[in-house]
Order: C-alpha cells, then sequence, then structure tokens
C-alpha cells in the first residue's frame, strides 16, 4: 500500500514540475544560417531478382472443379426481319431522240420549217445525219410597190466516222434562196414601168466539206471545200479550199504548220452598171497558197504563239501576182487566275472574196461585181477577260485594223440607159466598192448565268474609220449592241429574248450620165437612221416529245431601213409545234 502511495505521488510531483517549467522557462528565439545549400540526391533504384515466398496457412487454396453440360433441344419459332436498303432519288435521265420536226406559221405568210435526223450505227463509231430547213415570207409592204418576198431553203447531209486514233467525215449541202430587189419607193416611177419590171433573183448553192483529224500523229487535221453558186442571171463561182495542219512537237515546245490552197473564179454575164451600155462581161480569177508555221510557248500562266502567215497571190485572170508576209503572234497572261486575263495579238492575211460570200452579207447586190482579195496587213488588240464571280464572265478589248481594198456597199446609180434582163439597175441593188481603211475599235462584252436556268448577256461595239479616199466607210455602222436572254421558267416553260442597235450609216444615191466616170455623177450622200429592233420567243413543254412555241419579230413595229431604200416587215408573230421522235 505504501508502495503504490510512494509512486502516485512521484508521478504527481513530476506532473507539477512540468506545469511550473511551463509557465516558467523561456528559451528565446535564434536565427540559423545554413552556409550550403541542400543539394538532394536520387539513389539507383533496384530490383528485387527473385519474389519472396509466401508461407501463409490462411491463403485459401483453389479447389479444382469439373463441369459436365447436358444438352437440349428447344424449338424456336423467332424469325428475324430482312434489313432493307435505303432508296437514294435521282434525277431520270432525258429520253434522247433521232429525229426532230417542226413547223410555224405566222402574219406576212410567214413560215418556218425544220427537219432533222441522226442515225448511229457500229456502236456510235458511224454517224449519218440530215437536215431540211425553211424560212420564207410572202407578205408585202406598203412602202414599195414591187414585190418583196424571200425564201431561203437547205438541204444537208452528212456521214462521219470515228475511231481511236482517228475520225473523218464528209457532207454535201443544197440551198436556194429567192429575194427581190425591192428598193424602190411609192411614186418613184410610173406604174407601166413598175409593171414591166422583173425585180426577182434566185441564189443556187452546191458544195461538198470533207475534214480529217487524226491522233498521235504530225499530221493533225485537214479540211477540204469544194462550192458552185450560181444565180438566174447565168451568173456563177466555183471555189475550191484546201487546209491541211502538221504538228510537230521539239522537246517542250509545240510547233504548228498549218497550209491553205484557195481557188476562186467566176463570171457574171453583165458588165457593171457604172457603164451605161451592157457590153462586157465581167470575169475573175484568183490563187492563194499560204504557209503558217507557229511556236507554241506555255509558261505557268503565260502562253504565247509566235508565227507569221506567208502568202502567195495570183489573179489569173490578168496574170498578176504578189507575195505577203503576215505576223501571227497571239499571247495571254492569267494576272488572277480565271478572274483577270490579259491578251493580245497582232495578225494579218490575205482574205478571199467571193460573190457567194457578198450575198451572204447583201442578198440586194447586183450580179455585176468586180471581186478581189482584201489585203487585211494587220489587225493588233489588247485586252482583258475573265470571271468576276463564278457566274459573271467579261470581255474588253481594243484594236487597231489596217486593210487594203476592203469591199464596202453602196447604192448602184439609177442607170436608165440600162435594158438588162433583170430589173436591178433603177437604183434599187448595191455594188462594192474598195477602200484602204483604218479601224479603231473598243470592244466590251458581259455574260451573266445568273442560276442553270437565267442566262443573260450584253455587248457594245464602237468603232472609227479613217479611209484612204475620205469618203465614208459606206454602210458600216459606228456602234453596234446587243443584248440576249435565255430564261428556262420550269420544265414547261421557257424564254427568250434579243435586242440589238445599230448606228447610223452613211450611203449614196447617183444617177448614170454618158461619157462619166463613176465620180462625176452626180450624187448625193444619205445617212440612215440608227434602229433598235427587239425580238422574243416562248414555248411550252406538252411532253417530253412534243412542245408548241410562239415567235415575235421586230416588237417595235418599226419600219428602219437596214440598207438603204429596203424596208423590213413590222410586227411579225409566228406560232407552231415542235416534235421529237425516233426514226
Amino acid at each position: 500500500m505504501q508502495k503504490r502511495t510512494y509512486i502516485l505521488s512521484l508521478l504527481f510531483l513530476s506532473l507539477c514540475g512540468i506545469v511550473v517549467a511551463q509557465e516558467t522557462d523561456d528559451i528565446g528565439t535564434e536565427t540559423v544560417t545554413v552556409v550550403k545549400p541542400y543539394s538532394p540526391t536520387v539513389s539507383d533504384a533496384f530490383k528485387i531478382k527473385s519474389a519472396p515466398n509466401l508461407n501463409d496457412s490462411i491463403v485459401l487454396q483453389k479447389k479444382k472443379i469439373d463441369y459436365s453440360i447436358f444438352s437440349v433441344p428447344v424449338a424456336s419459332t423467332f424469325t428475324p426481319a430482312k434489313g432493307k436498303a435505303s432508296g437514294v432519288e435521282r434525277t431520270p435521265a432525258p429520253t434522247l431522240y433521232n429525229s426532230y420536226a417542226s413547223v410555224g406559221l405566222g402574219n406576212y405568210n410567214n413560215a418556218l420549217v425544220d427537219v432533222y435526223t441522226s442515225r448511229e450505227f457500229n456502236r456510235g463509231e458511224d454517224l449519218l445525219d440530215f437536215g431540211l430547213s425553211h424560212h420564207s415570207s410572202r407578205g408585202d409592204l406598203d412602202s414599195t410597190p414591187l414585190e418583196t418576198d424571200f425564201y431561203n431553203t437547205k438541204l444537208n447531209a452528212s456521214y462521219a466516222k470515228k475511231d481511236r486514233y482517228m475520225d473523218w467525215g464528209a457532207s454535201i449541202g443544197l440551198q436556194h434562196q429567192l429575194y427581190n430587189w425591192y428598193g424602190i419607193e411609192n411614186g418613184a416611177f410610173d406604174e407601166a414601168t413598175v409593171a414591166a419590171m422583173d425585180e426577182q433573183q434566185n441564189y443556187f448553192n452546191a458544195e461538198a466539206k470533207a475534214h480529217l483529224n487524226m491522233e498521235d500523229s504530225f499530221f493533225k487535221t485537214g479540211n477540204i471545200l469544194l462550192r458552185r453558186f450560181w444565180d438566174a442571171t447565168e451568173s456563177g463561182e466555183n471555189r475550191v479550199v484546201v487546209n491541211p495542219t502538221l504538228e510537230l512537237p521539239i522537246t517542250e515546245e509545240l510547233v504548228t504548220i498549218s497550209a491553205k490552197l484557195d481557188y476562186v473564179n467566176g463570171n457574171f454575164k453583165n458588165a457593171s452598171l457604172n457603164n451605161t451600155a451592157n457590153d462586157s462581161e465581167i470575169n475573175y480569177s484568183h490563187f492563194q497558197a499560204g504557209v503558217s508555221p507557229s511556236l507554241l510557248i506555255l509558261r505557268d500562266d503565260l502562253t504565247v504563239n509566235l508565227g507569221a502567215n506567208f502568202v502567195y497571190g495570183l489573179d489569173t485572170e490578168n496574170s498578176e501576182s504578189n507575195f505577203y508576209i503576215y505576223p501571227a503572234v497571239t499571247a495571254s497572261y492569267r494576272l488572277l487566275d480565271e478572274t483577270v486575263i490579259a491578251y493580245g495579238g497582232i495578225e494579218g492575211e490575205l482574205k478571199q472574196n467571193s460573190y457567194h460570200d457578198f450575198v451572204m452579207d447583201n442578198p440586194y447586190v447586183s450580179p455585176t461585181l468586180n471581186v478581189m482579195p482584201t489585203d487585211r496587213q494587220y489587225e493588233g488588240y489588247l485586252g482583258l477577260k475573265g470571271q468576276l464571280t463564278s457566274n459573271i464572265g467579261y470581255n474588253i478589248k481594243g484594236s487597231y485594223t489596217a486593210e487594203n481594198m476592203r469591199p464596202l456597199f453602196f447604192l448602184n446609180p439609177e442607170n436608165l440607159f440600162r435594158d438588162d434582163e433583170k430589173s436591178y439597175y433603177y437604183g434599187n441593188s448595191f455594188q462594192v466598192f474598195y477602200d484602204d481603211v483604218k479601224t479603231l475599235g473598243v470592244f466590251g462584252e458581259l455574260n451573266v448565268d445568273v442560276n442553270r436556268n437565267f442566262s443573260l448577256g450584253v455587248n457594245a461595239e464602237f468603232y472609227d474609220y479613217d479611209t484612204e479616199t475620205d469618203n465614208p466607210a459606206w454602210n458600216l455602222p459606228t456602234i453596234k449592241g446587243s443584248l440576249f436572254m435565255d430564261y428556262q421558267i420550269n420544265d414547261q416553260w421557257y424564254f427568250g429574248a434579243n435586242l440589238f442597235y445599230v448606228g447610223e450609216r452613211d450611203d449614196l444615191v447617183s444617177q448614170a450620165t454618158v461619157g462619166a466616170e463613176p465620180f462625176e455623177f452626180p450624187s448625193t450622200v444619205v445617212t440612215l437612221d440608227s434602229f433598235f429592233d427587239a425580238n422574243a420567243h416562248a414555248g411550252y413543254h406538252i411532253n417530253e416529245q412534243l412542245s408548241v412555241f410562239v415567235k415575235a419579230s421586230n416588237i417595235a413595229n418599226s419600219d428602219y431601213q437596214r440598207w438603204a431604200n429596203f424596208r423590213v416587215q413590222g410586227f411579225q408573230a409566228l406560232a407552231g409545234v415542235s416534235y421529237k421522235f425516233d426514226f
């Protein structure tokens, strides 16, 4: 008992001493400065080479168990549903027909007929085409006492064959045109004189063409034209044109050599209307042989074609010949990809004129022409073209052209001394006058594809002419412009329109005098007013094969003169039907 008391006393005294020490002792504060910074080190890790043995009787031991399976067949009535692929809606391909026919009738007894058919053989390697077109009018004009009928009928047939290495083809064409020299105003001549006039002219054309194109060969293309052209006054013309082309690759460049043989000869049974007596014929015959080598250079965005045109011209009727050298240099450079492309060039040629080409330009010429080639010394031009946006394209060009012997049309003199079979000597037909002309021109064009169904285009041309004779550039306008629009409204309806403007032109009215030169004839310069013409068409597809259409011409009902004293028909409307089929 005493021993326990002693021990408790001792513990009590010790606790009291500790409490007293905490209350009375103050050890103070000191600053410890570490002289050497602490530099820890990392010891290499070591790997235990052997796993320790675990000797523990508490760990449970795995007991081996044997399984056995007793299979019992079970009947199943489950049938999985078949999967169905998701369908994609496709636009059906349009049905193509190999034949087409269209017929239309309108006021002024206007008629329009178009028939076309195409047949393929040998899996598309052989193609045979036939086409027939006819446009005519039998209406009269109040401004003239003469007939104003016209006909234009064409028949074409062609055959083409294409295989892996070449394609070739041939075609024949026949054409008949009827026009009247009706350029006489009411009251210009008495009724007896008018009644005795035979103002009708007929043109006939027969031609054959052939072409050959080859792949992987130095000989690339070849074209041949054979043409016979004649009229109702026993005038006739023959023409042959042969045009082969070779391509020779040299290192990384391409050399192209084009050759041309062009021969035209013809005869007019009547003398020029500048002669008061019809006592001679007009014969002409011209041959050209030319070669045009060129070197094509492609460098990134730059394309340059360096060439020249060497031509030998022979006037076989007069035994005169000349040798001509013309430039043939063109270049283009992409300034901003497809947005801005700069282009330019300087080119020239000896242009072969013909009676056929003059009639295509002006069907009211007289069969008393002087046919000569045009020496187009050069045409220099610079321009910019490209895409302003993905659907807006533009083209701007400035040019300067120098031509010798350029053909211009103006009225034949009124020559009442003549009594030719046809009545084209009353100042109601046109002759060809050759002049040296220098032309400064500016051209601008803008095309807009609003969407895939609507397109719009506009262009304008401005010209300034300088002639060697100081005469006006006869019947050449200084301003021309046009606008066109096509709109596919929906699958059935479509609409289109075109408008064109032609500025003022100058012509010459004169009267033949016995014993005088043509420049001495009493004459007056007349200025033809500018004119604006608007045309439109619309159609409706009843089904894939049958359509109806309507066309309107000269909507403003203007009686403007395209050529002096030759007024046009007023407002014209024509309606028709077209049908596509397999033949």
